[in-house]
């Protein structure tokens, strides 16, 4: 997951230059990746403080901008009483202008905006009453997804034409600017806050998930060091380090394609937890089939939408291999988890435990 957060820190450098555009992109990525490690190194609470506030901004200004813009598409608000209407969604070239192969194309890169949703399920082992959080959390997943995600790429595509769209800024300040509203500056410190808050919960995801595996013999001894504050310190301090080639790759090639390029580069390894939530959850059921039928949280159409899923992630590889713009990406992606799960094995951490020592394990922070 520190992998898929580069684009995160590269993001921020681009953010800024929308104030700044006389400043090296890679100067204020470096300040953002700096701020947010010095509050997760401090303490737990400060990871909660920051992201509850990066949190509120963002979907406070999200809510506000599909009210707005669907004012704007069917009421004319700020428009001079027009409605702009639907037509940049079939103008253009069409409905789907890059036909199949550009939907496919575009589904790659798409996919690593909802990297992270997996976090629900290690932010629940820290609740007090995980079968009522998590089932709530899962829920409101998809209904955030319909509002925040859909509901937003909507009004954006509404209003903004696609091929007029800029690498080199934020399409939520460019939809605002086109249609004449002066709050641009302001979207464009949400959409800062936005790319901050992904560097936070990867940073923090990131940490414990290594701090989990060194408690249980997975991962270097070294991992498991924990602050006066309560973090895990030493895991932080390497996901910062992952972080910070990110910054390095900005500072020595300031292309604006460099940023599809990272961002890209994190969708394979992006999609390993999904691949073993998938293959874990057929074990799981074989393993403790006799006791499903209390299970009062099942997954539903079990296992046909596991073969969906899967069907679906090697879609994504072989979308990714045939552009040419993203398979430079996937070699790098699959080389990383090749350097893994070498290391793995090269540390002495890639032995098997049995269901018995894993179940045994309470390393939760």
């Amino acid at each position: 997951m520190g992998h898929g957060r580069y684009g995160r820190g590269y993001a921020i450098g681009i953010y800024v230059s929308y104030w700044f555009p006389d400043i090296p992109q890679w100067l204020p990525a470096l300040a953002g990746v700096l701020i947010i490690a010095a509050a997760n190194l401090a303490a737990v609470k400060l990871y909660g403080e920051f992201e509850f506030w990066f949190a509120m901004i963002k979907v406070t200004a999200i809510v506000v901008m599909v009210v707005i813009g669907t004012g704007m598409i069917f009421f004319g608000l700020g428009n001079g009483g027009q409605p702009i209407g639907l037509a940049n969604l079939y103008s253009h070239g069409g409905f789907f202008p890059g036909g199949l192969k550009g939907f496919l194309f575009a589904l790659c890169i798409v996919t690593a905006a909802y990297q992270g949703v997996e976090m629900v399920g290690i932010t629940a082992g820290e609740a007090e009453n995980p079968k009522f959080t998590l089932k709530k959390a899962i829920k409101n997943i998809v209904w955030r997804i319909l509002i925040f995600y859909v509901g937003a790429i909507f009004v954006i595509v509404t209003l903004y034409p696609w091929n007029e769209a800029s690498e080199t800024g934020s399409p939520f300040v460019l939809t605002f600017a086109k249609v004449g509203i002066v709050a641009a500056g302001i979207i464009n410190f949400v959409v800062l806050t936005a790319a901050m808050s992904g560097c936070n919960s990867g940073i923090y995801s990131a940490g414990r998930m290594l701090y989990t595996l060194s408690q249980n013999g997975q991962a270097p001894k070294f991992l498991g060091k924990v602050s006066k504050g309560g973090a895990p310190r030493n895991s932080i301090v390497i996901t910062i380090s992952l972080l910070l080639i990110g910054v390095l790759l900005n500072y020595l090639l300031p292309d604006s394609k460099m940023f599809l390029y990272i961002y890209s580069a994190s969708v394979l390894p992006g999609m390993v937890p999904w691949f073993a939530l998938a293959f874990s959850q057929f074990k799981f059921r074989k393993r403790w089939k006799n006791e499903m039928d209390d299970h009062t949280f099942k997954s539903k159409w079990f296992p046909v939408s596991n073969y969906i899923i899967i069907i679906f992630l090697l879609l994504v590889i072989i979308g990714m291999w045939f552009n040419p713009d993203t398979r430079t990406s996937l070699i790098v992606g699959a080389s990383f988890i090749g350097i893994v799960i070498v290391g793995y094995y090269v540390f002495g951490i890639g032995k098997r435990q049995s269901v018995e020592e894993v179940e045994r394990s309470d390393n939760r922070l």
